[in-house]
C-alpha cells in the first residue's frame, strides 16, 4: 500500500537526522540577506524567545545581524532540539521559501539525495564532508509559486501572428502537486529493477556464477561497493579476470553495468591518473595499458579512467577522445591549485566552442533533465545546448561545455554540480507537461528579479509580474501573449530598418514610439537592482531636498508616460538624464554615485540600440 500523497516528506526523517542537517547548515542559513521575515516566523511559532528576537532586531550592520542570527540558530539547536521538526516545517513553508532562495536549495538538498537517511549518522566530530552530502534519494520540491502560461497543447511556432503585448495573457497553471512517496511503478507497467524505489540504495548483480550486492553510493567514491570487493576484485573473484572490463562482465538482470552508467542510473568513481610505471617489465608479450591495469588489479578508479576515456572515444571519435583525455589529465594536475571560489555563485558562465550561456546550478538535474542553461533566445538542457554548436557532430556535455576553463566533468567531480537520481520526483526531473513547460521561462521576474505569480512570454524566456510589465498585463484576458521586447523586435523586422540620428529621435513624438519608451524604461528598472531610483528619494533619503531642488524617479517617469504628459522622446529622455545628474550631485564618488554612472552608461547604450541611432 502506497504512502499518502499528502504526507509531509519531513515525517520520514528522525529528530537526530534533522538536527545533524541543521548543525551542518546553520552558517549557511545565517548568511541569508534580510532575515527579519524568517525570524518573525520562528518567533510566531514560539521557536525563538522575544528577547533573542529583539536583540537581533536592534542590530544595524549586516555583520552584526549575521552573527546575531547565527546565535539564534545555535540557541534553537541547543535549547529546542525537541522541536526540530517544527523548525524545518516553519522554514519550508511556501511564503518563506519564496523570499529566501537559500532555503529552497536547502530543502532540495535535504530531500533529493544529498542527506543519508538509510544510515544512522555517526558522531558529529567524525563526520566527513562526503558523508554529509550523501543521502536518501531525489524528492525535490516543486516550485511553490504560481506561474501563468499561455501555451495550451501547441508550441508558439504554430500560433497566429502575435498581437500587442497588452492584448492577452496566459492561462493560470494548475497548482503544483505535492511529492508522492509511493512507488512510481504502476500495475501493468514494465520498469527495470534499477528504477524501483526499493533498489535506490543497492542492486543485485552477478558476474559469472557469483552473486553480490552493489551499493550505489559506494561506487562513485571508488571504495569497495560489492561487500568488501571493488568491481575489479569482484570480477577476479568470479573468475572473469580475462574479460578485463568489469563494466561489461558485471551485470544487473543481464544488463551490463556499462549501460546503467551510460544512462546515468549509476555514477562512476572519480577518474585518477594511472601510474605508467606499474607495467611489469618481465612480460613476454606487449599488452595495452588497460590490460596491464586489470592484470595487476589496480584500483577500480584507475580502470574506470581507461573505460571512461574509451566511452568518450566511441562517442566522439578517436581524436576527440584523446583531446578529452588530455584535458582531464591537465585538470587533475591542476585541481589541487584550482580556485573553487569562482564556482560558488548560483549561476555560472558556460561556453561550448562558439556558444555562450549562463548555467543556473539550482536548475541542473542531469545532462538530459533540467533546463539549466539560459541564452538570449531560450532555456536548454546541457545535451540540448551542446547540440546547438554546429561544429560538433557528436559532442558530449561533460567534456565540451566549459566553465571558467574547466569541463563540467570537473564540476561534477568537485560536487559543484550533482546529478539527480533517475527516481527523483522533483519538478526539474518531472516529465509532466506542466513541469516541462514551466522550465521554458525564467523563474523570476525579468524586471524586479523576484518570484511570485509570473506571466510568461511565448517567444522568449522572459517572465514578468503583471504589474512590472509595461504596459500592465490584464490578468483576466485569456490566450497567447508576448512581451513588449518581443513585440518591438517583431515590429522592427517588418518596418523600415533605416537608422535615424539622435536629434531626429529626440524630436520624434512619443505616441509613435511608445514601444521604444516602454522597453527603455523596463531596461532601467531591471538594471536598478537595489531600487535606488524607483521611488521618490525625498521620502527615504535624509536631507535630499536640501541639496536637490528638482527630484525625479522612475515611478514618476512611468506615471508621466502612461498619462501622456510627454510630447516628444527628448522630453522623456531628459527626465532620465535628470535622475542621473541628481545622483551624481548628491552622491559624488561614493558607491551609489558609481552605481548611477553604470546605470547611465547602460541607458545610453540601450537608447542607441532601441531607437536604431546611427
Amino acid at each position: 500500500m502506497g504512502v499518502s500523497a499528502q504526507m509531509d516528506p519531513l515525517d520520514f526523517l528522525t529528530n537526530e537526522e534533522l538536527l545533524f542537517f541543521f548543525h551542518r547548515k546553520k552558517t549557511e542559513i545565517s548568511c541569508i540577506e534580510q532575515p527579519h521575515r524568517l525570524l518573525t516566523q520562528l518567533r510566531d511559532h514560539d521557536l525563538v524567545s522575544e528577547k533573542l528576537f529583539e536583540n537581533v532586531k536592534k542590530m544595524r550592520s549586516r555583520e552584526q545581524k549575521e552573527k546575531g542570527f547565527y546565535e539564534v540558530l545555535d540557541w534553537v539547536e541547543k535549547k529546542r532540539p525537541q522541536y526540530i521538526h517544527l523548525f524545518w516545517r516553519c522554514v519550508f513553508e511556501d511564503h518563506i521559501l519564496q523570499l529566501y532562495p537559500t532555503l529552497r536549495i536547502l530543502r532540495n538538498s535535504l530531500l533529493d539525495g544529498t542527506f543519508k537517511l538509510y544510515e544512522k549518522p555517526p558522531d558529529v566530530e567524525t563526520l566527513t564532508e562526503e558523508e554529509e552530502s550523501e543521502g536518501k534519494g531525489e524528492k525535490g520540491k516543486k516550485k511553490s509559486y504560481t506561474r501563468k502560461r499561455s501555451k495550451d497543447d501547441r508550441s508558439s511556432e504554430d500560433s497566429d501572428d502575435p498581437g500587442p503585448s497588452s492584448a492577452s495573457t496566459p492561462k493560470r497553471r494548475k497548482p503544483a502537486k505535492k511529492p508522492s512517496f509511493s512507488s512510481p511503478v504502476k500495475k501493468g507497467d514494465k520498469q527495470e529493477i534499477w528504477m524501483w524505489p526499493i533498489y535506490k540504495i543497492q542492486l543485485p548483480v552477478t558476474c559469472g556464477d557469483k552473486e553480490g550486492t552493489l551499493y550505489r553510493d559506494k561506487l562513485p567514491e571508488g571504495s569497495p561497493s560489492l561487500m568488501y570487493f571493488t568491481p575489479a576484485d569482484f570480477e577476479k573473484f568470479a573468475g572473469k579476470e580475462k574479460c578485463k572490463n568489469w563494466k561489461l562482465s558485471i551485470r544487473c538482470r543481464n544488463t551490463p553495468l556499462k549501460k546503467l552508467i551510460e544512462e546515468e542510473h549509476l555514477q562512476c568513481p572519480p577518474m585518477e591518473r594511472r601510474k605508467r610505471t606499474c607495467v611489469q617489465k618481465n612480460m613476454k608479450f606487449p599488452v595495452s595499458s588497460s590490460e596491464s591495469s586489470s592484470a595487476d588489479l589496480e584500483t577500480s578508479s584507475s580502470l574506470l579512467e581507461e573505460s571512461d576515456s574509451e566511452d568518450f572515444q566511441e562517442q566522439g571519435g578517436r581524436g576527440e577522445g584523446t583531446e578529452f583525455r588530455g584535458r582531464v589529465e591537465e585538470e587533475e594536475e591542476e585541481e589541487d591549485m584550482a580556485d573553487l571560489s569562482v564556482f560558488q555563485a548560483p549561476s555560472l558562465p558556460v561556453t561550448c566552442v562558439s556558444l555562450t550561456g549562463t548555467l543556473y546550478k539550482y536548475r541542473f538535474a542531469s545532462g538530459s533533465r533540467g533546463k539549466c542553461v539560459r541564452t538570449e533566445e531560450r532555456w536548454f538542457t546541457l545535451e540540448e545546448f551542446v547540440k546547438q554548436e554546429p561544429t560538433l557532430t557528436d559532442g558530449h556535455w561533460k567534456k565540451d561545455i566549459l566553465c571558467h576553463g574547466k569541463t563540467l566533468n570537473f564540476l561534477l567531480k568537485k560536487k559543484i554540480l550533482r546529478i539527480h537520481s533517475l527516481l527523483c520526483e522533483c519538478a526539474k526531473c518531472s516529465t509532466q507537461k506542466e513541469d516541462v513547460m514551466a522550465q521554458n521561462n525564467d523563474d523570476e521576474c525579468y524586471v524586479c528579479h523576484s518570484e511570485g505569480a509570473l506571466v510568461c512570454c511565448d517567444e522568449c524566456p522572459r517572465a514578468f509580474h503583471s504589474h512590472c510589465h509595461l504596459p500592465t498585463v490584464d490578468e483576466d484576458s485569456p490566450g497567447e501573449w508576448i512581451c513588449t521586447f518581443c513585440v518591438l523586435r517583431n515590429s522592427q523586422q517588418w518596418r523600415d530598418s533605416s537608422n535615424i540620428s539622435e536629434q531626429e529621435a529626440f524630436k520624434a513624438p512619443v505616441s509613435q514610439h511608445i514601444l521604444h519608451c516602454h522597453c527603455l524604461l523596463l531596461c532601467v528598472y531591471r538594471e536598478d537592482i537595489q531600487k535606488v531610483f524607483v521611488e521618490d528619494p525625498r521620502q527615504t533619503v535624509p536631507r535630499y531636498s536640501e541639496i536637490i531642488t528638482q527630484p525625479m524617479w522612475l515611478d514618476r517617469i512611468k506615471q508621466k508616460l502612461e498619462s501622456g504628459e510627454y510630447q516628444t522622446v527628448g522630453a522623456f529622455v531628459s527626465d532620465f538624464q535628470l535622475i542621473f545628474s541628481n545622483c551624481s550631485t548628491f552622491n559624488r564618488d561614493n558607491e551609489f554615485g558609481r552605481m548611477g554612472a553604470r546605470v547611465k552608461q547602460m541607458f545610453e547604450e540601450e537608447f542607441q540600440k532601441i531607437f536604431s541611432i546611427q
